[in-house]
């Protein structure tokens, strides 16, 4: 019997130790981590090749699944690569990773961390974003500036016509003229978000709005660079590369614009009091400023948050729809059938004695489709920003620490072909039968090429009102057609955005009377 007893207590002994074992691996299970980590630099030296950083984080996620990490210098990263993963970060852990990770580029681009898209995550970006959502983003406000992209799309689309006109009276051929339309649409989104923004244009070569796209441009180039000392911190005063110079430079251009700006609307309000409802935005934030503390913006200075703001909108409202734009034509144009059937659809609805508008877009459930296929295969930003989880927390049953930076892989969970068949396929129609119920607004997580959660892009119903009105219009009004029969090359190059590697080069000829280019000019 004492036998038997002694025999039950070394069992229970065991087992308790065990148990405890077990419980306390699993505790400690972490992620998958990807080979291949260098000393000091980890993987860094993967992201700084000739493929894309998220061709490259694709083709990793193929070998070691949907969750894995990684060390880029000193900083533990957690790719996310599919739907549910996604989902667990923007919905159950979405709080803990609403922070984003510092960077070099953001402390010195983007006003010390003033940009409350780059902002961490607190009471700044809350007061910013309220601001951004009344006076801009909101769909009242959208619609309200609704005036401003019509007339900036037909005053644009007036400036192709008259170049044909001038071209057939010259040539005594001119069928078609020769466009590039990523510079049109860059142009053109340009105008409507410094108008929103200032209430100045500019004309097609006109020299500030050149500089402005040219800033821009370089703002998202370095964005999206690696910059070793971002990982690698001691290296930051050898300025590897010459980014950090670059930035400054950036920097520098990017204040002088918006400085200029603010100190003419300034000298404005001064000679003249504007009603509300006609005041741009530098305008409303130079009044919402006047009798605040500065201890309501938590440091910053008013006018550093007025430009950082301005410098916000213009940034996200510019380089990604034009990207868009450029993407959705060069798609229909290698794709002529998808063409035929929407312009068939503009025509039934809208017809060719008057011009298409706002209003008839939701209407148009094919253009709405080949909208949604253009972002699942290019979205704006192919890499999530990069978000930080403020403590530790459990994704895919791994526990993940404090600290640890989220990457999420947009453009793989787009492409997954066990939600997408023939992922690599151009096929609007999929949005009007198999996942006609799936939108872009955050909440289906296998489409997602505005975010989601806390940090998701505020911007996208202004997006997309005006990637669809601009592309509609563009189809009822002209005929559209590659320069050669070789394919529109699909290639892209590095950057925070998807751009495109080559220019668009379209040709164009009307195919309207010629008096209805001139409405509304």
């Amino acid at each position: 019997m004492v036998a038997t007893v002694f025999w039950v207590i070394i069992v229970a002994f065991l087992f308790y130790i065990v148990k405890g074992k077990m419980a306390k691996r699993e505790e400690k299970r972490e992620p998958p981590q990807a080979k291949g980590a260098w000393p000091i630099v980890g993987h860094l030296h993967l992201l700084g090749g000739s493929q894309l950083p998220h061709m490259v984080l694709g083709d990793m996620a193929d070998k070691y699944g949907p969750i894995f990490t990684m060390k880029l210098g000193i900083h533990h990263v957690l790719v996310a690569s599919n739907s549910e993963i996604a989902k667990e970060c923007f919905t159950t852990n979405d709080k803990i990773f609403a922070t984003r990770s510092k960077a070099e580029a953001v402390k010195l681009m983007a006003y010390n961390y003033a940009l409350f898209a780059f902002a961490p995550y607190g009471d700044y970006w809350r007061q910013v974003r309220k601001i951004m959502m009344l006076e801009v983003l909101s769909q009242r406000r959208v619609e309200m500036l609704g005036h401003i992209r019509v007339s900036e799309l037909r005053a644009s689309i007036k400036d192709i016509f008259d170049a044909w006109v001038q071209k057939e009276e010259s040539e005594h051929s001119g069928k078609v003229i020769k466009v590039e339309m990523n510079k049109w649409f860059g142009n053109l989104m340009l105008n409507i978000m410094v108008r929103i923004i200032s209430g100045k244009r500019f004309s097609p070569n006109d020299e500030e709005g050149i500089q402005f796209q040219k800033v821009v441009r370089k703002f998202f180039d370095i964005m999206g660079a690696y910059v070793v000392s971002d990982f690698i911190p001691y290296l930051r005063c050898l300025d590897v590369g010459g980014c950090i110079k670059a930035m400054k430079k950036t920097s520098e251009d990017f204040d002088n614009i918006f400085d200029r700006l603010l100190k003419e609307h300034k000298s404005e309000r001064e000679c003249v009091k504007q009603h509300e409802s006609s005041q741009d935005f530098m305008h409303r934030l130079i009044s919402i400023f006047e009798g605040v503390s500065e201890r309501d913006f938590y440091g910053f200075e008013h006018d550093t948050v007025i430009k950082a703001t301005c410098q916000q909108l213009l940034v996200a409202g510019l380089d990604t729809t034009s990207l868009t734009l450029t993407w959705a034509l060069s798609l229909l144009l290698n794709n002529p059938k998808a063409l035929q059937i929407v312009q068939d659809e503009i025509d039934e609805h809208v017809g060719k004695d008057r011009l298409v508008e706002e209003s008839d877009l939701k209407n148009l459930v094919y253009l709405d489709a080949i909208i949604k296929e253009t972002l699942r295969l290019y979205p704006a930003a192919p890499l999530s920003v990069p978000h930080e989880s403020m403590e530790d927390c459990i994704v895919g049953g791994y526990n993940i620490p404090k600290g640890t930076r989220l990457m999420v892989n947009l453009w793989k969970i787009h492409r997954d072909p066990n939600i997408w068949p023939n992922p690599l396929e151009f096929q609007p129609q999929r949005f009007l039968t198999s996942h006609k119920d799936i939108d872009v607004k955050g909440k289906h997580f296998e489409l997602l090429p505005f975010g989601s959660g806390r940090r998701i892009c505020p911007g996208a119903l202004l997006a997309l009102q005006s990637v669809g009105l601009t592309l509609a219009s563009l189809i009822q009004q002209f005929v559209l057609q590659k320069p050669s029969n070789e394919p529109i090359d699909m290639s892209e190059s590095a950057g925070l955005t998807n751009n495109k590697a080559t220019p668009l080069v379209v040709l164009l000829s009307p195919r309207l009377s010629s008096s209805m280019y001139r409405v509304g000019s």
